[in-house]
């Protein structure tokens, strides 16, 4: 075989095997995390529609229901709080009185769920702000975080310091 036949299909087999590896190795760099709402009652169907929300504005996080599960979601009749104890773990409980309040059930899982992927909550009071959570008016039915916020969850994710406190009860009320 001459040189330049064998430089020639080193190239090829050297492109092939880029073009073969990129799309796993973009892969391993997203982050899977399960959560478990069969405890969530009635806001289980809510919390699916949440974990899509999130799924749909961030590039390097991927919430999928299943076990054993990173984070667990109850329901009870309380006011809505999440516990993170590590990035993408904890546990969230969809209260029952903010929505017996008038508070959009689907925002009030995507802020909790929020909490869990590192991001803590900010009373800006603006329907805009997923994590402002009750501080915005009742009739907000924003269930999107900003662009702000889906930014600060990939860096999260990517290696930044959440600025959420982990271990710490987190209600806004």
């Amino acid at each position: 075989m001459s040189k330049r036949l064998r430089i020639a299909l080193s190239a090829v087999l050297s492109l092939a095997f880029l073009l073969v590896t990129a799309p796993a190795q973009a892969t391993a760099l997203v982050t899977v995390i399960r959560y478990d709402a069969s405890r969530a009652a009635e806001f289980s169907a809510t919390v699916d529609q949440a974990a899509q929300v999130w799924n749909a504005a961030m590039s390097n996080v991927r919430l999928v229901r299943g076990t054993p599960a990173h984070f667990v979601v109850l329901a009870d009749n309380g006011w809505p709080r999440a516990l993170p104890t590590g990035l993408g773990r904890g546990t969230v409980w969809m209260g029952r009185q903010a929505v017996n309040e008038g508070y959009y059930p689907l925002r009030i899982a995507t802020h909790e769920i929020g909490h869990i992927l590192g991001l803590p909550d900010r009373r800006t009071g603006r329907c805009t702000d997923l994590m402002s959570g009750s501080s915005a008016p009742v009739s907000c039915r924003n269930a999107n975080p900003s662009a702000a916020e889906r930014a600060e969850v990939d860096r999260n994710f990517a290696g930044a310091t959440p600025q959420v406190e982990f271990g710490t009860l987190h209600v806004n009320r």
